[in-house]
């Protein structure tokens, strides 16, 4: 069989044994008579894996001064259809690394500005692999509505950015 069949049955069968695994099953006959609890404000859970999960520890986020020319992580969100396109620098502590997915080097740098849902901002890169705690400047490109599929959707993300360490440490 010819090596683009094989990748287009493996691709296939991926996506079968993950839409299965979203299947939700019918309640039990005895709890579906009773009421069913609310879950439109549920938030949906991610897989602890997943790039914009929850940082895996805490980092202290005190002191962190604004990059020279740049912007903190609230102002990135605050000004995204401003930014989008453009080269953004952020200075922030990496709380959280997931090295060589896609080909990339994917970190998630807090500086203590925003809430929840515009405080952590994803950065992408193919340089050097900073760790939990350390202070980075990154510069590179904003990207607005990024779709990679299969649930990594991002609102606002920096891709192949440069990521400079300026210090170590918690």
């Amino acid at each position: 069989m010819p090596k683009a069949t094989h990748a287009s049955l493996l691709a296939l069968t991926v996506v079968a044994i993950l839409a299965g695994c979203s299947k939700k099953e019918a309640p039990p006959a005895e709890t579906a008579a009773a009421p069913a609890a609310p879950v439109a404000s549920e938030a949906p859970k991610m897989p602890a894996n997943h790039p914009a999960a929850e940082p895996a520890e805490e980092v202290d986020l005190a002191g962190i001064a604004k990059a020279e020319g740049g912007k903190t992580v609230a102002e990135v969100f605050a000004e995204k259809d401003a930014l989008a396109g453009k080269a953004v620098t952020v200075r922030g502590k990496v709380v959280k690394v997931n090295a060589g997915i896609m080909g990339k080097n994917w970190l998630h740098v807090r500086d203590g500005s925003g809430a929840e849902g515009t405080n952590d901002l994803t950065v992408t890169t193919i340089g050097a692999l900073p760790v939990v705690g350390n202070t980075v400047v990154v510069t590179g490109p904003l990207t607005l509505n990024k779709d990679f599929g299969m649930g990594y959707a991002y609102d606002v993300i920096v891709e192949d950015a440069e990521v400079k360490v300026e210090a170590a440490g918690s």
